[in-house]
């Protein structure tokens, strides 16, 4: 499902898009309930009525929302908003992992 500026899911304002990657496409969002910003993680166009892709997805929020670090998103929500499933997470202000990881990898210790 992809979003634009301006647009809303659920009770969330969409701010910007921020990337796109093969499990989902997050934005930057604002809480509407809660005044807050974070980050939205719905399922790309086509996926949302497999049941095996919503199943991953949801299995991806439960593993991350069961994990205390202060290097792992914390997971706020997994809601669903006319049958598109998304999740709700800490947003995370930085460099991308494209930035931060040059060609050919991480470096091997």
């Amino acid at each position: 499902m992809a979003l634009t500026p301006g647009s809303r899911i659920g009770c969330y304002d969409i701010v910007a898009h921020l990337g796109t990657g093969g499990m989902g496409e997050v934005y930057r969002a604002h809480d509407t309930r809660l005044g807050r910003v974070v980050a939205v993680k719905v399922l790309p166009d086509g996926f949302a009525d497999q049941a095996d892709r919503v199943a991953c997805f949801e299995r991806e929020a439960r593993s991350l929302a069961a994990l205390n670090h202060p290097s792992i998103v914390v997971i706020y929500s997994v809601e669903n908003a006319a049958g598109h499933p998304f999740i709700t997470m800490e947003l995370v202000d930085g460099q991308s992992l494209a930035q931060l990881v040059r060609d050919g990898g991480v470096p091997r210790a």
